[in-house]
Formats: C-alpha cells, structure tokens, sequence
C-alpha cells in the first residue's frame, strides 16, 4: 500500500511518500513542492496542481493523506493556504484516491509520542522510524512523511 502526506502551503506544499509491503514502511520519496512569490496566486496554484498530479500520478497511492490547517491570526496566509489545500485535495479527487485529514497534534502524537512535539522532533523520529542516513529537509518534506506514517498507524 503506498500513502502520499501532503503538508499543505502556498510557498512550500511538504510532501512524503511511503510504502507499507510489510510492517515496516518504507520511503520512496519525500521532498518540497516550492513556488515563486513573485508569481500571482493564481499562478503558484496552478503550479502546485502540476506539481502535486505528476507525485500522484508516478506513485498511484491508495491514499492522500491531509494535514489540517491551524488558523492563526493572519487571516491572508490562512486563507492563500486554504486555497492551495483545496488545489491539493481535488488533484486527488480526481483521481478518486481516498484523502484522510489529521490534525498537528495527531501526527505529532502519532509519530512522536507526544502532540506537543516540535519541527526538529518530528524531523528526528521521521529519521529514526525510517531508517534515513539523515533528518529530511526542509521541515515541511519532514511534515508529509510525518503524515504519511500517521495514516498509515491508523490502518493498521
């Protein structure tokens, strides 16, 4: 079974992909979708749909697995993250690919032990729990893994 984690973003869309044949899951890529800022919205939307389809139709996952957003005072990043949350899930709609949403501290718990955890925990157990030569970067590669694998938990 393969899961694609999607740590959704306007600048940096964090992406992990992982295959479970066994217990053990397995990395087969994990990386950052990066657009321009001085591109328009519109613009790095469009390049995150490319982006993201190219991921999806290479891997053909049984699941997209979603990281829900955290809204903080700043209404305008909230919203631009909402818009490219929302590219992501229909590139997987359309290709009738199930999508699962946890929430921060769900991955966090699921994947560290604890929701409280912070970027470089997370990095360090994404290291550990598969068996990685070094800490995936950014944090946001980190943060698709990270989703991933707590979907993943949660079949089993």
């Amino acid at each position: 079974m393969i899961v694609v984690g999607i740590d959704p973003g306007l600048a940096r869309v964090g992406y992990g992909v992982l295959s479970r044949a066994e217990r053990h899951p397995t990395p087969l890529a994990f990386g950052c979708i990066e657009t321009d800022g001085d591109r328009s919205t519109e613009q790095c939307l469009r390049e995150i749909y490319e982006k993201i389809s190219v991921i999806l139709d290479e891997y053909n996952p049984a699941w997209v697995a979603v990281e829900q957003l955290f809204f903080t005072r700043n209404v305008t990043s909230a919203m631009r993250v909402s818009e490219a949350r929302g590219v992501l899930l229909l590139a997987a709609e359309l290709r009738d690919i199930p999508i699962a949403e946890y929430t921060p501290n769900q991955i966090k718990q699921a994947v560290t032990g604890s929701g409280r955890a912070d970027k470089h925990q997370v990095q360090e157990m994404m290291r550990r729990l598969l068996h990685l030569q070094e800490i995936p970067k950014p944090d946001d590669a980190a943060d698709g893994l990270a989703v991933a694998l707590c979907h993943m938990n949660t079949l089993r």
